[in-house]
């Protein structure tokens, strides 16, 4: 897995997931019931991953939807 997006922004993980997915790319949210934890505070990141075959794809769709700056490594091809 490789992981993408790092944010506190539930929409924009959401609204980045459903692209993905419309391009059939499955994207995994990790850390979503930290909140448990921090109080609901909305201070831990949440990670959007994709496997390491679609990274490339991944990024280059979420470059398209002009969120490139959200990217984690934007070194990606």
């Amino acid at each position: 897995m490789h992981e993408l997006i790092r944010t506190n922004d539930p929409v924009l993980l959401s609204y980045v997931e459903k692209i993905l997915a419309e391009s059939g790319i499955r994207a995994v949210i990790l850390d979503t019931n930290m909140s448990v934890l921090e109080g609901s505070l909305g201070m831990l990141p949440r990670r959007l991953l994709v496997h390491e075959g679609y990274q490339i794809a991944a990024a280059r769709i979420i470059r398209e939807a002009d969120l490139g700056q959200w990217l984690i490594d934007d070194k990606t091809p």
